[in-house]
């Protein structure tokens, strides 16, 4: 990594580093709230704009240049692994992503493939693109899905509201939901450290569904793999990110995997969350996506109320608890960043 990297507020803050104020960059922030978004996305399909590395670019920069972010974060999908293991993947306006050829049966496991780097080739080949875009203006994270998430949209066919047929999996057959994550798991491994190898500045690994699940089961059928595959990285100089919807409940546990970042959801105090953890792991997060729908002021007070709570802190990473939602206005979003850059400070 370059020493303009380095020295970039996200890295210092991600490795836990004193800097003039905190970073910001937002989940989904290359997304569905912004019209120039809307003008390629309806040119394309979604597969076509991720697996093509000129629209992966073009998307990626969109909060970069219209927003002016801290940090970049790869236009991807989490599913991109499932679809290169043998998933038949397609999205659907207003419906979301869809397999149709879902993971239930042994067979179905089995015949999931682990040899996914040729399928793949288009996200390094997006991320030098727009590396050389970046020209070292700020860093670039990469991310994938973690392995109970991506799991449960290969079982479900899609998205689900319980969970219930990835649930009744790991319940009645939990050495087949083992095979599936081992396999999903070793994926995971393969497909970040080749997104390092292209050139990316920080992972983050997604475990969006993590909250559907109990301690034990969340220890059992999701930590212990996370635990693996972030000891599988090639982590110099790289921060790692860890994010699941229900990191407030699960914040002790997952720093066990010795994540460099925990991104927090909105449901807890951060600085209680930050207290709490080993020296050294920084927090990210975890304002309300929604404060985004209320006035300016409210916006303001918010961020100016987290930011107080978290002054004095080295490691504190300011983003959402989790995406941005589609139909948030787009200069509420701006407002937020510029809030952040002009008015905080951690002097």
């Amino acid at each position: 990594m370059s020493n303009k990297q380095k020295d970039s507020l996200f890295i210092k803050a991600a490795f836990s580093l004193p800097t003039e104020r905190p970073p910001i960059w937002f989940m989904r922030q290359a997304g569905r709230f912004m019209k120039e978004y809307w003008e390629i996305k309806n040119k394309y399909s979604f597969l076509e704009m991720c697996k093509t590395p000129e629209i992966a670019a073009d998307v990626t920069m969109l909060p970069v240049n219209l927003l002016g972010v801290d940090a970049a974060i790869l236009f991807s999908d989490i599913l991109v692994t499932a679809e290169a293991m043998g998933g038949d993947l397609s999205f659907t306006q207003g419906v979301g992503p869809r397999f149709a050829n879902p993971v239930r049966l042994k067979q179905d496991v089995e015949r999931l493939t682990t040899d996914v780097s040729q399928k793949l080739q288009y996200v390094p080949e997006a991320i030098k693109v727009i590396q050389q875009r970046l020209d070292g203006s700020i860093p670039l994270i990469g991310f994938a899905g973690a392995p109970f998430t991506v799991m449960s949209y290969l079982v479900e066919g899609g998205s689900s509201k319980d969970f219930k047929l990835t649930k009744l999996m790991i319940h009645n057959q939990p050495e087949l939901a083992h095979q599936l994550l081992n396999k999903i798991a070793d994926v995971t491994i393969t497909y970040l450290n080749m997104q390092i190898e292209a050139g990316v500045n920080a992972v983050q690994l997604f475990d969006s569904w993590a909250l559907a699940l109990s301690w034990d089961d969340y220890r059992e059928f999701a930590h212990q793999y996370n635990v693996r595959i972030l000891a599988g990285l090639n982590r110099k100089d790289i921060p790692v990110i860890s994010f699941c919807k229900g990191s407030s409940v699960f914040a002790s546990m997952m720093a066990e995997a010795k994540p460099d970042v925990i991104s927090v959801d909105w449901n807890a105090d951060l600085l209680d969350i930050k207290k709490m953890l080993p020296k050294g792991i920084a927090v990210q997060g975890n304002l309300d996506p929604h404060i985004l729908y209320a006035d300016k002021k409210v916006i303001r007070e918010r961020i100016v109320k987290l930011h107080e709570r978290m002054k004095g802190e080295n490691g504190f990473i300011f983003n959402l608890g989790h995406g941005i939602m589609p139909d948030i206005p787009f200069d509420h979003v701006k407002y937020a960043v510029d809030v952040i850059k002009n008015e905080l400070t951690n002097a």
